[in-house]
């Protein structure tokens, strides 16, 4: 049976108005500044220059510690792509660059086209409404795993479906080269053997080979896994669990934070209209939607907390019943529930596809071409934000670039605003860094500062402040839609406020005026260089500076090692020179004491402990408590 000629036009007609709507969305953004985790995935392509089959061998400070990329919570895909554009364009460059993953956006729309014309009667309109979920319209613009991996997570289902359907094993073949990509790409691509093991029960349940292709994807993350460990002797996925430990991600307080705020972003991937139009199909449906919003209010008053929360509930409880799309969404939302930590929009991006379908199934029309058109100025309206975010920190960087070749800069900060000081000479700062006079310290209030234990002279600000009322992160932190915040947990922020305020600072020399400090005194903190506390923890090494007796005298420390610390072996240098060292028995309060003899000098002391340890409330690495260091 031959296809109709006059539906193959349709299919063409309606698969160019998805290109062209879709390079409507991109093309404005091409110029998009490197945000959030892009400077991580570019570490990894610069490697590959060097070691193109290992481009997670890249090191890199993270939060001011050295960190492994082979822990990265995502395969190397993402970084091979970025190596190939790095290596064709010799540079990294933000319009090639997007224009690139550009590409990515066109394969996720196409295939969801192809899903949605196997799926409903209104293809067309269920595939811009895929289009118009936020963290497509938005995430799409970065560099990260998001959009390839929902392109090769998309079109692997796709093939898969179409294979099963018409028995074609060229489709079937192409199926498993995409799940194999999506497998390279991030390891949540596990969650397609359920989905794809699923639907080939219900149509084809003894095609054998596609049994064999629906683990394509666990298949190729184990492949790579193995690889890694016979070329470099360590499995990557050991070590991510590693840092998911050493860093608490997956606390539960974090774990309750990410699942509550997956749950908020499950009510915006269409707009809460189209779901409270469409999926209230019964009274049960409106009582469950009004016992969603009701819980969700005691938590949290803020309406666009509750009506989230009461839109996620009616899309979730509407799933529950049977069908492939509905079972396909549960599916994955509780594989999110239990895979991440940080309760991002864009984690859900896999499941636009069926929400969408079944939006369109469930909704007039008209009512879906409204919520179509509102969700599309929300979600463009977010991506400027983002934009005028990310390009606020490119344009500070520019602005001190005379400074940053003239003086050693540090950069106090992640994301954007370190790329682009990086990119002008600028260095990471480490935790617990010495900084000297006359250096600079760029830093933010909202990017992940470290404490600086220096004075500091301001020499440039700049407070980032959009004029469109929407933010996706901001200093107030209420908005979950990039990392669940113990502040907030909304889908994203109506406000004003600022989003970040970024400055750069001189170090003035120090004068150290106190010959004995208390690290709870506030007049100690001029004169704590790094590594010690407040509440008077120190890490594995603290800095102090003292001034000298004229007469010299005993300078002693009183350290206090709790039950809990592993801390045994003490040392002090001062000045560079090893003054005393000893081994205590156990926990209690223990004294280590050095005689200074007479002069001028003032004193750097260097405290330093054998072991530290960290708890699941109080991710610091402490060493042991200092009550007191002085004369």
């Amino acid at each position: 049976m031959y296809p109709d000629e006059h539906k193959l036009v349709s299919v063409r007609v309606q698969s160019w108005l998805i290109i062209l709507f879709v390079l409507a969305l991109r093309l404005p953004f091409l110029n998009q500044a490197i945000q959030g985790d892009d400077p991580y995935y570019l570490y990894g392509a610069e490697h590959a220059q060097i070691d193109p089959l290992h481009p997670h061998g890249a090191r890199y400070l993270f939060q001011g510690d050295l960190v492994d990329m082979r822990g990265f919570p995502h395969p190397p895909l993402n970084a091979w792509i970025l190596a190939g554009a790095l290596a064709a364009f010799r540079d990294i460059r933000e319009v090639p660059f997007h224009l690139l993953y550009t590409v990515f956006s066109l394969i996720a729309a196409l295939s969801m086209l192809s899903l949605a014309r196997r799926f409903c009667e209104q293809p067309l309109l269920a595939t811009l409404l895929f289009l118009a979920v936020p963290a497509f319209v938005i995430n799409g613009n970065s560099l990260e795993t998001d959009l390839p991996f929902l392109a090769f997570w998309t079109m692997s289902i796709a093939l898969f479906v179409t294979a099963v359907d018409t028995g074609s094993i060229l489709l079937l073949a192409g199926a498993a080269v995409a799940s194999i990509l999506a497998g390279l790409t991030s390891y949540q691509s596990v969650l397609l053997v359920p989905i794809l093991g699923l639907y080939l029960f219900e149509r084809r349940k003894t095609w054998i080979s596609a049994w064999c292709v629906i683990f394509a994807a666990p298949a190729a993350i184990a492949g790579w896994q193995v690889f890694e460990l016979a070329t470099r002797g360590a499995l990557p996925a050991a070590m991510l669990a590693g840092y998911m430990s050493s860093y608490h991600f997956q606390s539960t307080p974090n774990k309750f934070r990410s699942a509550l705020a997956l749950f908020v972003h499950a009510g915006w991937i269409v707009s809460p209209l189209i779901i409270f139009a469409g999926f209230i199909k019964s009274r049960k449906w409106l009582w469950l939607a009004l016992a969603a919003a009701a819980l969700a209010a005691i938590y949290d008053p803020n309406p666009l907390f509750w009506i989230s929360i009461a839109s996620a509930a009616l899309l979730l409880g509407f799933c529950l019943r049977q069908g492939f799309l509905e079972t396909y969404v549960v599916i994955f939302f509780l594989g999110s529930l239990l895979v991440f930590f940080a309760g991002s929009a864009r984690y859900l991006l896999p499941i636009a596809a069926p929400v969408a379908i079944l939006a369109v199934r469930a909704c007039s029309p008209r009512i879906v071409a409204l919520g179509f058109a509102l969700q599309m100025a929300l979600s463009v309206g977010l991506a400027i934000v983002n934009y005028q975010h990310w390009d606020a920190y490119r344009q500070f960087a520019a602005s001190l670039a005379r400074q940053v070749a003239d003086h050693r800069v540090w950069v106090n900060a992640e994301w954007g605003l370190r790329y682009y000081f990086e990119s002008e000479g600028a260095l990471p700062m480490a935790r617990d860094q010495l900084v000297q006079p006359g250096e600079i310290v760029v830093s933010s209030a909202l990017a992940l500062p470290l404490p600086v234990h220096a004075p500091l002279a301001p020499l440039a600000e700049a407070t980032i402040r959009p004029a469109i009322p929407l933010r996706l992160i901001s200093l107030d932190g209420r908005s979950a839609y990039s990392v669940a915040s113990p502040r907030g947990l909304l889908p994203f922020e109506i406000s004003t406020s600022p989003i970040d305020r970024v400055r750069a600072e001189v170090v003035l020399e120090r004068k150290p005026e106190l010959t004995s400090i208390d690290p709870h005194d506030q007049k100690a903190a001029g004169q704590i260089v790094s590594g010690l506390f407040p509440d008077g923890w120190m890490s594995e090494t603290a800095v102090v500076l003292l001034k000298r007796p004229a007469q010299g005298g005993t300078l002693s420390a009183s350290i206090y090692i709790p039950d809990q610390a592993p801390a045994r072996r003490v040392s002090m240098t001062i000045n560079g020179r090893s003054a005393a060292e000893e081994t205590f028995p156990g926990p209690g309060l223990r004294t280590l004491s050095a005689v200074v003899p007479p002069g001028s000098e003032d004193l750097t002391v260097t405290l330093k402990v054998d072991k530290t340890f960290s708890t699941a409330t109080d991710q610091r690495k402490l060493g042991a408590v200092l009550t007191r260091l002085g004369f």
